[in-house]
């Protein structure tokens, strides 16, 4: 018989309070390791774990690179660093942020499923996005469980639907409410051992490349999917098309991955960055031609000043026409979170 006893956690927005939810409501016996990645910004201080501890009954800690997996305890990934999971032991990396993020969720879930195959239960809760939605795909594919919580139920519903959409016999779609209830009854219940599905070539790539791991890359012909026409928006490298069932994801030479929905999130920032650029720079060239207009008539270079003058004029109307697409950006931007 086989018990289930690696439970890796998801989560973004939305994500501290069901978290402190989920860990109130896990016995102080738990029969399992808990393995928690929430997106946090890379400059900032995780508290985590000493909100998680005075929530729960069980011991919370950010996890240390090399660190024993103990069942009863709950770990947290560190923020900038990838969480995998290895056997018996964690590891934390600062390979290239996938879905813009890192830690991210699908490089924990993918690295456990490879590593422990039908043992692991996977959790994705709240959160904008689709984070999460391949390392679910890559569980299931080796035998484990995945829960995910309601859309309805979750203060951000993104995540959990993309998942839902994405990924064919997800165990339970359930409020958080039920989450932990099913846990306890997984973890107390020995499974049936059943023949566990090869671990495949592109779930041992992906989980090599977090890692940095050299040899992962070294053989272009092993890498999977194919190229596509898009360029990685971190590094410029080329991207790789991967598709997964429904799923399209990307990643690019150095480790970069997007999810289709991260990668035009992200172009659109790009968009919007390149505008503020040409903006400044227009009203910088037009308010230098002002100047240089006003010096020559004052030394009676007219048409040199009249020609200074139609510059700054075309300047200030195309810096006009890309201010009001900025505006109008932000509020339609606006229109769609009050929604």
């Amino acid at each position: 018989m086989l018990e289930y006893n690696i439970i890796v956690v998801g989560t973004s927005a939305g994500g501290v309070e069901a978290l402190t939810y989920l860990v109130k409501h896990l016995p102080p016996d738990l029969n399992a390791a808990v393995i928690i990645v929430l997106h946090v910004s890379s400059h900032s201080t995780s508290v985590l774990p000493k909100i998680l501890s005075r929530a729960g009954n069980l011991p919370v800690s950010h996890a240390q690179d090399g660190e024993a997996i103990v069942r009863g305890r709950i770990y947290v990934a560190l923020p900038d660093y990838h969480l995998l999971v290895e056997r018996g032991y964690l590891r934390l990396t600062r390979g290239a942020k996938e879905n813009r993020s890192r830690p991210a969720i699908d490089t924990l879930f993918r690295s456990a499923a490879r590593t422990y195959g039908q043992r692991v239960i996977a959790v994705l809760l709240t959160g904008m996005l689709d984070d999460g939605t391949a390392g679910l795909l890559a569980v299931k594919m080796r035998g484990g469980v995945a829960i995910v919580q309601n859309p309805d139920d979750a203060l951000y519903p993104d995540m959990p639907r993309n998942a839902i959409e994405n990924v064919e016999d997800i165990d339970h779609i359930a409020p958080l409410s039920d989450i932990p209830s099913i846990l306890i009854g997984l973890v107390n219940i020995p499974m049936e051992i059943e023949p566990e599905n090869p671990i495949p070539s592109k779930i041992e790539f992906e989980t090599e490349i977090a890692q940095l791991n050299l040899k992962a890359v070294e053989n272009e012909s092993d890498r999977p999917g194919k190229p596509s026409t898009f360029g990685c928006p971190d590094c410029g490298g080329i991207l790789w098309e991967v598709e997964e069932g429904n799923l399209l994801r990307f990643r690019c030479r150095t480790g970069h991955a997007y999810s289709a929905k991260t990668l035009l999130a992200t172009q659109s920032d790009a968009i919007e960055e390149a505008l503020w650029i040409a903006l400044r720079a227009l009203e910088e060239k037009a308010s230098l031609s002002h100047r240089m207009a006003s010096r020559m008539e004052a030394h009676n270079q007219t048409l040199a000043a009249q020609r200074l003058k139609e510059e700054a004029q075309s300047a200030w109307e195309r810096s006009a026409i890309i201010r009001e697409v900025l505006l109008k950006d932000n509020a339609n931007t606006g229109a769609d979170t009050e929604q």
